[in-house]
């Protein structure tokens, strides 16, 4: 089962932002399905040092296209981006010193943090750039 499925809530309406969005998700998803087969710990770190990485330069691409636009949310907007960085960079740490990861934790959290910046700040992005 997928773990997020692609929404149109997710789309901004700028073809190179929903496309990593897509990105985003599918990586997510291939994390999701390697932990339901047990992935290893080192597996887990790897994965999600991968996503830590293509999200701050999808990051970086949608503020750029803030300030492009005058977005008048960037501010707000950057610092959630901030916080979930934050908050991956914790989780890990915690995967990566304890050697271990809950896996159904781990996956309600990745959804959390992803599926509610889509619906809250990128759903307002969308609508003023729309």
């Amino acid at each position: 089962m997928t773990l997020i499925a692609w929404r149109n809530e997710f789309s901004v309406g700028v073809d190179a932002v929903d496309h990593e969005h897509r990105e985003m998700i599918a990586l997510i998803n291939e994390l999701d399905e390697a932990m339901q087969d047990d992935a290893s710990q080192a597996t887990v770190v790897e994965a999600l040092g991968e996503i830590y990485a293509r999200i701050s330069a999808h990051f970086a691409l949608e503020e750029k296209t803030m300030r492009d636009a005058r977005y008048t949310r960037l501010a707000e907007h950057k610092q959630d981006h901030e916080q979930l960085l934050d908050e991956l960079l914790d989780v890990i740490d915690s995967v990566d010193d304890e050697g271990r990861y809950d896996r159904a934790d781990l996956s309600r959290s990745l959804d959390r943090w992803f599926s509610d910046h889509f619906r809250t700040h990128d759903a307002k992005l969308h609508h003023e750039l729309g």
